[in-house]
Order: structure tokens, then C-alpha cells, then sequence
């Protein structure tokens, strides 16, 4: 009978233990986009965030739901990608209104113009909307003629995750283009750290594909990479730091 009610227990313990780190894989990945989405719109100020850094994740969740119909995978990486691109989507609208709301530049830039000069980098919320749904309609008329390829699929698949896994890169460039971390926030670096770290320990615990977990490992040196940044540009500066500047900072940190 005790033997019973603890194996009772212990299941009860195991399904409530899966039923939150599900939540967590699910929701846990937009958490460190919510410190820097409140400082963008308190500041009014996106320099410090890269736009870039949407379009990774972007394509990395578009093409890691088309891998699912070719290799399953946890329904939870499904919702995961689900919620990120329209996290993502807030995040370039918000980016998107603040740059046109600064800008000097009259010029209106769009996705119809076809110039990669100005590519991700245009005027309004919905030259990006026709990227992403150009590239979405490409990539699911590929992957159905493809679907029957073994190749394809996990090629398919490691591309995704490697795409997100270089999630960190635009935002790595563009503290070294600036020699600064000033604008970023480093609460959600060190959300992405965390949140990465805990990502790849559930790749490994739920066997996921091959793929996942190599590329998780990878985005969490990038992650330590930029954190490194944080020190190296506050302990060295390279540049001076305006009175203006330091108090747009201040607030996005």
C-alpha cells in the first residue's frame, strides 16, 4: 500500500516537473525580450537593440516548425517557435515606429524597392510583414517538394537551429561596430544565458534531435561572448560617453 501511494506520488511529482519545464521552454525564451522592449519604449531609443536579431529568429522558427513535419519533435518547441516569431513581430513593430519617429531621413525605404542596400532596414511595419510572408511561402513550397529527403529534412532541420543559434551574432557585431554595450540591455543577455543553458539541458534530457543541442551549445557561447563585451567595453572604453548618451543608457540598463 505505501509502495503504491508513493509511486503515485512520485508520478503526480514527475508530471508536474515536465508540466512546468514545458511552460518554461515555452514561454521562456520571449522573457528577455521584455526588459528591452519596456526601455525601448521608455527611451524611445532602439540604436542599442539590433533589428537583426528578430530577422535570426525569424527564419530560425519558420524553418524549425517546417523540420516538424518531417521529423518530430516535443509539441512544447512547436508552441515555442509559435510564440516567438510574434514576439518578434512586436519587437520590429516597436523598433520600426521608434527609427521613424527619430529619423531626420525623409526618405521611405521599402521591401518593394528590392534594394539590399537598405535590406532590414526599412520604413514601415509592413515591408517586414512581406518579408517574412515572402519567405514563408517560398520555404513551405521548398519543403514540399522536398519533404520525401531524408537529406532535406535534417538539413532542414539543422539549418533552423543553427540560424538560431547564431541569434546572438547581429547584436555581437553591433556592440563591436559601436565599441560600446550602451542601448542593450543586459538583463536580457543574461536572460538569453540562462535561457539558452536551460534549453540545451532539455534538449539532452528529451533526446531531442541531434541538431538541437549541438546548436544549443553553440548559442551559449555566443551569449558568454557578449557578456564579455559588457566587461571589456565598461572596463576599457572606446569611446566618450555623452551626457545624452549615458542617460539613455542608465535607462536601458
Amino acid at each position: 500500500m505505501d509502495d503504491e501511494i508513493l509511486d503515485q506520488s512520485m508520478h503526480v511529482v514527475h508530471q508536474l516537473v515536465s508540466w512546468i519545464a514545458s511552460v518554461a521552454i515555452i514561454f521562456g525564451g520571449v522573457v528577455p525580450y521584455i526588459p528591452q522592449y519596456r526601455d525601448i519604449r521608455r527611451t524611445q531609443n532602439a540604436e542599442g537593440f539590433s533589428t537583426y536579431v528578430c530577422l535570426v529568429l525569424l527564419v530560425a522558427n519558420i524553418l524549425r516548425i517546417l523540420f516538424r513535419f518531417g521529423h518530430y519533435f516535443e509539441t512544447p518547441l512547436l508552441w515555442q517557435s509559435i510564440i516567438m516569431i510574434i514576439t518578434m513581430l512586436i519587437m520590429l513593430n516597436l523598433c520600426t515606429n521608434v527609427h521613424v519617429a527619430t529619423e531626420l531621413n525623409t526618405k521611405r525605404r521599402s521591401f518593394t524597392d528590392f534594394d539590399w542596400n537598405y535590406f532590414w532596414s526599412w520604413s514601415r511595419f509592413v515591408d517586414y510583414l512581406q518579408c517574412v510572408l515572402a519567405f514563408t511561402v517560398l520555404a513551405v513550397y521548398v519543403t514540399y517538394l522536398m519533404l520525401d529527403s531524408v537529406l532535406f529534412v535534417e538539413s532542414l532541420g539543422f539549418l533552423a537551429v543553427f540560424t538560431e543559434a547564431m541569434l546572438g551574432t547581429p547584436q555581437l557585431y553591433c556592440n563591436y561596430q559601436n565599441k560600446s554595450t550602451e542601448g542593450m540591455s543586459i538583463k536580457m543577455v543574461l536572460m538569453w544565458t540562462s535561457g539558452d543553458s536551460f534549453k540545451t539541458v532539455y534538449f539532452l534530457l528529451t533526446q531531442a534531435p541531434m541538431q538541437f543541442w549541438i546548436c544549443g551549445l553553440l548559442q551559449v557561447c555566443v551569449d558568454i561572448a557578449i557578456l564579455f563585451q559588457v566587461y571589456y567595453y565598461s572596463r576599457y572604453p572606446q569611446k566618450p560617453i555623452s551626457h545624452t548618451t549615458h542617460t539613455t543608457s542608465a535607462k536601458a540598463l
